[in-house]
């Protein structure tokens, strides 16, 4: 049976790419992998489209039930974010940079997480350790995705792992100049017009159980918070709708990355939870959080402790 590698929900450009790598790896040592997604090529973010396209690499095939499969995961071990049905699927693999979360098996499989800032960084131990030569867009696409989850290095997650990993992928894929790669990431990923409301909070999100409370957290990177000015309300009425199908709270980070910090937009039947949670004071259902570059290690734990997790 062929596995099927699947990043989480919303995949982003780690998820993606490390779907990509994880499957190259399995097939050189001799297994049956092939990756997949959990959305279709047109509705990737445009970051990942843009980091497949430089890199001359083909999208993942999109997988939505995971029923009856053999199932490798990366970038994340919670089964709410998840295909479908995966609780009833053989899941044989997980490679990841995150909390260890809720995926359970009936046998002993590779399990392998560490803390660093990206699961591209994790996988280029592995290759290495197997002694299974990088392809060059492979390499590319990993590179592409430790800048992205580090923010070039800015972000509190970020360890020299990652800073090591870049220095030896960027040779391989033939990259001379990451600032320039970040960059041009940047402006895909933080390009707004003409988007939905809704798809852009949709963007890079993730709900969270939350001592039984189901709390929705999205998060833009943009070069400036001027790209956002004219539709703030669009945004609200989106963090709104969203909030509506059973949240306790929709929080959206607004991530200024030139200014290395968050305007956080929140939505909460107790918004001073969410104050004590951060230490400010919501002004118009928004804070700035001066530092805050990483949903994972900055306000994923500090909400887990105001709840009580």
């Amino acid at each position: 049976m062929t596995i099927s590698v699947v990043g989480h929900s919303n995949p982003d450009t780690d998820s993606v790419t490390s779907a990509i790598a994880l499957a190259a790896l399995m097939n050189a040592q001799g297994q049956d992998a092939k990756a997949t997604m959990q959305s279709s090529a047109d509705d990737l973010n445009p970051e990942s489209k843009m980091v497949l396209d430089r890199f001359g690499m083909a999208a993942p095939e999109m997988i939505d039930d995971a029923a009856g499969k053999q199932i490798a995961l990366v970038d994340f071990s919670d089964i709410a974010q998840g295909p479908a049905n995966l609780s009833d699927a053989e899941v044989v693999a997980i490679v990841d940079h995150h909390k260890i979360g809720d995926v359970t098996t009936n046998n002993p499989i590779l399990f392998r997480a560490e803390p660093v800032g990206c699961t591209g960084t994790v996988l280029n131990k592995m290759f290495k350790e197997a002694g299974v030569a990088i392809p060059k867009d492979v390499a590319g696409g990993m590179l592409a995705a430790i800048l992205s989850d580090t923010v070039n290095f800015k972000s509190p997650t970020c360890t020299e792992a990652d800073k090591a990993a870049v220095a030896e992928l960027k040779g391989v894929a033939g990259v001379e100049d990451t600032e320039e790669l970040f960059m041009d990431m940047l402006k895909a990923k933080s390009s707004v017009d003409g988007v939905p409301a809704k798809d852009l909070l949709f963007r890079d999100y993730k709900d969270f159980d939350m001592n039984g409370n189901k709390v929705g957290i999205g998060q833009l990177e943009l070069a400036t918070l001027d790209q956002v000015a004219d539709i703030r309300a669009d945004l609200m009425g989106a963090m709104e709708e969203v909030k509506a199908d059973g949240r306790h709270s929709v929080l959206l980070m607004l991530t200024d990355v030139v200014k290395e910090g968050t305007d956080l937009v929140v939505l909460s039947d107790d918004p001073a939870l969410v104050e004590k949670a951060f230490g400010g004071k919501l002004e118009n259902s928004s804070m700035w959080v001066e530092g805050m570059m990483s949903r994972k290690k900055q306000t994923v734990p500090n909400l887990q402790n105001a709840f009580g997790c």
